[in-house]
C-alpha cells in the first residue's frame, strides 16, 4: 500500500486541519452549487466567510496567511468591492495596534517595562493564582478608566510580558501564556459589563437610542450586568487560566543596579509619553480624539529619530503580521455587513429557535444564543448592528419588554465562542507573541462555564431586579 506524503499525512493526523479541509470543501460546494434560497452573490460571500472562519478557528494556517488568502479570493471572485474587503486597513483598530507594537518595543528596549514589573511583583506576591488574579483585576479596573479595550490591551500586554520574565516564565511556558491570557481576557471580557468600556456596548446603545429612544444610565447598566458578567466572570477567568495553564513562579531578585538606579533619560521620556497617552485615552469623551490616533501618535514619538526612544532598526523589527491578521478580521466583518449575511443568519436562527410567549427562561436563552452565535459571522461589533433593528420583532414574539430584549444582547456578545470574533483578543495574542490556540481553548472553556453556570445565575439576577 502506497504511503501518504508527509504533508498529506499531517493533514489526516491533525483533527484541526482535517476539520478545516472539510469546511473548505463545503465552502467550495456552496460557491459552485448554491441552494435555491441563497442568491449566487450571497453564496460566494458565505463561502468565503466559511473558508476564513474555518482556517482561523482551527489555526490550520498561520493567521496572517489566511487573511492574505481572504483578500486574494475576495478580489479574484469579485465578492465585494475593494473598499469593503480592504476596509480594515482604514480602521482605527489597525493603527492602534501599530502604535501598540511601537510602545511595546519601547518598553522592552528602554527597560521601563522591567521596572514596572519589579514594582508590581512586590504587590502581587509569589503565588501563581494571585499573580493571574492581579493581572485580571488590573484589566477590569482599567475598564472603568479607559473606554478602549484595544487601548487597555496595548498598555497591559508589554507589562504582562515583563512580569513573565520577572517570575521566570520563559517563552512557551504555561505561566507566560497564562499572564498574556489574563491581561487579554481581563481587559476585554468583564468590561462588557461597564457601559462605555467596549465598542459593541456603544454600538448597542447608539442604535437603541436612535431606533427606540432607549438609553440606559451608567448605573442601571452596571447594576444589571456587572455582578455576573463582570465580577463572577472575572473569577471564572482566573480559575480557568490557573487550571488550564498551571505554573510555579520562580521569582528572581532584580539586579541591584536596576532596582536602585534612577530612571534613565529614555525611560523618563517614555514614561512621559505613556502618561500623556493614558490621559488622552481616559478623557476621549472630552476631546473626541480616537484612541487609535492617540496610540499612533505615541508610537510615532517613540520611533522619531533624535526624539524617540527606539533605534532606527526597530521599525523593521515590529511584528507586521498582526496588522494583516486584524485587517482580515475587520474586512470579514465588513463583508458580512455588505452582503446581508448577518440579517439572513439572524432571521434563520430565529426560525430554528422560535420565541414563545410566557416562557421567559426559554426566550432569554434563545436571545442570548442568537447574539452569541451571530458573532461567529459578524464579529462582535456587528452583533448589535444586526440585532438591534430586530429587537422590536423579538419583543413581540417573546412577550418580553423591549429593554430586556435589547440588554440580552450584552449577555450574548460578551460570551465569545472563538477569539477571532474580537479584535482586542486577536491584538493581545499578536502582541503577546502567542498563537490563537490558547485563546481558543480559554474562550471555549469560558463559554461552557457561562452557559452552564453564569447564564442561569444571570437570569435569576434579572428576575430579582424586575427586568424579566
Amino acid at each position: 500500500m502506497k504511503r501518504l506524503s508527509p504533508p498529506l499525512a499531517a493533514v489526516f493526523h491533525s483533527p484541526g486541519r482535517l476539520a478545516a479541509l472539510a469546511a473548505i470543501l463545503g465552502a467550495g460546494c456552496l460557491a459552485l452549487c448554491p441552494p435555491a434560497a441563497l442568491p449566487p452573490h450571497e453564496a460566494k460571500a458565505a463561502a468565503l466567510v466559511i473558508f476564513a472562519i474555518a482556517l482561523w478557528a482551527t489555526a490550520a494556517l498561520p493567521e496572517y496567511l489566511t487573511a492574505l488568502a481572504f483578500f486574494l479570493l475576495a478580489m479574484l471572485f469579485s465578492v465585494a468591492p475593494p473598499s469593503v474587503i480592504f476596509s480594515g486597513f482604514a480602521a482605527g483598530a489597525l493603527w492602534l495596534i501599530f502604535g501598540g507594537l511601537a510602545i511595546g518595543a519601547a518598553l522592552n528596549h528602554t527597560g521601563l517595562g522591567e521596572r514596572i514589573a519589579n514594582r508590581m511583583t512586590a504587590r502581587l506576591g509569589n503565588r501563581y493564582a494571585t499573580i493571574i488574579g492581579g493581572m485580571v483585576a488590573i484589566g477590569v479596573l482599567l475598564g472603568f478608566l479607559m473606554p478602549s479595550s484595544i487601548g487597555r490591551v496595548v498598555l497591559l500586554i508589554p507589562i504582562a510580558l515583563a512580569l513573565a520574565d520577572r517570575f521566570g516564565f520563559a517563552a512557551g511556558s504555561k505561566g507566560r501564556t497564562g499572564l498574556v491570557l489574563a491581561a487579554a481576557f481581563g481587559s476585554h471580557v468583564p468590561p462588557f459589563a461597564i457601559l462605555p468600556a467596549n465598542v459593541p456596548n456603544m454600538v448597542l446603545i447608539g442604535a437603541s437610542e436612535t431606533l427606540y429612544h432607549f438609553t440606559p444610565t451608567y448605573g442601571s447598566y452596571l447594576l444589571l450586568h456587572f455582578p455576573v458578567l463582570g465580577l463572577l466572570k472575572s473569577l471564572v477567568i482566573v480559575g480557568l487560566i490557573v487550571w488550564l495553564y498551571p505554573d510555579r513562579p520562580r521569582l528572581a531578585p532584580p539586579a541591584a543596579a536596576t532596582a536602585a538606579a534612577p530612571l534613565s533619560w529614555r525611560q523618563r521620556r517614555l514614561a512621559a509619553v505613556l502618561i500623556l497617552a493614558l490621559a488622552l485615552w481616559m478623557t476621549d469623551s472630552l476631546h473626541h480624539i480616537s484612541p487609535a490616533w492617540v496610540s499612533l501618535g505615541a508610537g510615532l514619538i517613540c520611533l522619531l529619530p533624535g526624539i524617540g526612544v527606539l533605534p532606527p532598526r526597530a521599525f523593521n523589527e515590529l511584528n507586521y503580521r498582526s496588522l494583516f491578521f486584524v485587517a482580515g478580521i475587520l474586512g470579514l466583518g465588513a463583508l458580512v455587513a455588505h452582503s446581508g449575511l448577518g440579517d439572513l443568519l439572524a432571521h434563520g436562527m430565529q426560525t430554528l429557535l422560535p420565541l414563545k410567549k410566557g416562557e421567559n427562561g426559554h426566550n432569554f436563552t434563545v436571545l442570548v444564543a442568537i447574539a452569541s452565535t451571530l458573532g461567529l459571522v459578524t464579529t462582535l461589533p456587528g452583533v448589535p448592528a444586526v440585532l438591534t433593528p430586530l429587537a422590536g420583532k423579538f419583543a413581540l414574539a417573546s412577550g418580553l419588554p423591549l429593554h430586556t430584549v435589547l440588554m440580552s444582547q450584552v449577555v450574548g456578545f460578551s460570551t465569545t465562542l472563538l477569539p477571532y470574533e474580537s479584535a482586542p483578543l486577536v491584538v493581545a495574542m499578536q502582541l503577546g507573541g502567542l498563537s490563537m490556540k490558547p485563546a481558543v481553548k480559554l474562550s471555549l472553556a469560558l463559554a461552557a462555564v457561562t452557559i452552564i453556570i453564569l447564564l442561569p445565575l444571570d437570569f435569576l439576577w434579572w428576575r430579582l431586579l424586575g427586568w424579566i
